[in-house]
């Protein structure tokens, strides 16, 4: 069973003027029923499913700084409040399913969270999850590939991201350990990808274990030679087409661009080149699903970091088909 519970409705704006939408407008909180299955959920014809997951404890049982389980708040906040896009004829909507409830333990939660990565998946249906810790990059990126595995396809995970998070998860699961888990449950199944990775963040050891069960890397070293884009592109041309889920941990970025997270540096991506990679993802792959991890609202200027990532949110919701 998934227990959910409802967003706070005032984040649903709306200009009440036809001829002024907002997202707002066209999104539609989709209650779940009492003892529903994740499976339950996505019966309509919404081109995008979102929910939240406003946890925290696992950056706390890695050392990191708090504040991340308002992170869905505040991304709803400024999503809601965006116009649809302009430069499209479609009008994608949203699904909105709430925030995963934060009452059970947090391997329940993380199970919980699987069932709603893999039941979407299933049912073909694009989604959003907006966390939150790292450590739920794998729930979302398990419960996808395992959907996909079962439909007989070779799934493709891309993580954006300034860490490896590989840390061995004998101690608990926390947020450096979600990428251990993954590769350690699909070894050899999946392809994944590791990009952005900066060289003050990692250990040696995990790169090289990382390494060892498949995972291909691309350093910020590598980007700042080559170019973000021209970088995937050389990694990933020879999978067009496959099926994709982006794991996006906002530390990635600049400090300078995305402040508020528990771990940032100066060093980083910018919006501007993501956004060409997201395009380019979007449109030579089928991007499934969406995870954004590890806003912190308190540690942000402005919301900087919330509004980057409700824009990034945007531009995948813009690049979908619905009217």
């Amino acid at each position: 069973m998934i227990a959910l519970k409802p967003p706070d409705q005032k984040l649903f704006f709306a200009k009440n003027d036809p001829l002024d939408l907002r997202l707002g407008d066209l999104a539609s909180f989709q209650a779940a029923v009492a003892g529903a299955k994740a499976k339950d959920l996505f019966n309509n014809d919404f081109a995008l499913q979102l929910w939240g997951y406003p946890d925290d404890e696992g950056i706390l049982l890695n050392g990191g700084r708090l504040g991340a389980k308002e992170a869905p708040f505040w991304i709803r906040n400024y999503l809601y409040r965006m116009t649809p896009d302009l430069f499209s004829r479609s009008v994608a909507k949203i699904a909105d399913f709430g925030d995963l409830a934060t009452d059970e333990k947090l391997e329940t939660r993380h199970q919980q969270a699987r069932d709603l990565a893999y039941s979407a998946t299933q049912q073909e249906k694009s989604w959003v999850s907006l966390g939150g810790g790292h450590d739920y990059g794998f729930p979302d990126s398990a419960g996808f590939c395992q959907a996909m595995i079962e439909q007989g396809k070779t799934p493709i995970v891309i993580n954006f991201d300034a860490h490896l998070d590989v840390r061995p998860s004998d101690k608990g699961f926390n947020s450096g350990t979600p990428f251990y888990r993954l590769l350690a449950e699909f070894e050899r199944k999946i392809h994944f990808f590791e990009v952005g990775i900066q060289a003050q963040c990692n250990s040696r050891h995990h790169l090289q274990w990382a390494q060892e069960k498949g995972a291909q890397i691309i350093s910020l070293l590598e980007i700042a030679d080559k170019g973000l884009l021209p970088a995937l592109k050389n990694r990933l041309n020879s999978f067009l087409q496959s099926p994709v889920f982006v794991s996006l941990d906002l530390d990635c970025f600049t400090s300078n661009e995305a402040p508020g997270c528990s771990q940032s540096w100066t060093s980083g991506l910018n919006f501007r080149e993501f956004s060409g990679a997201l395009k380019w993802l979007t449109d030579s792959f089928s991007v499934r699903g969406l995870g954004l991890y590890e806003v912190s609202p308190p540690l942000d200027f402005d919301h900087q970091t919330s509004k980057l990532a409700a824009l990034i949110v945007h531009q995948y919701l813009s690049s979908l088909r619905n009217t």
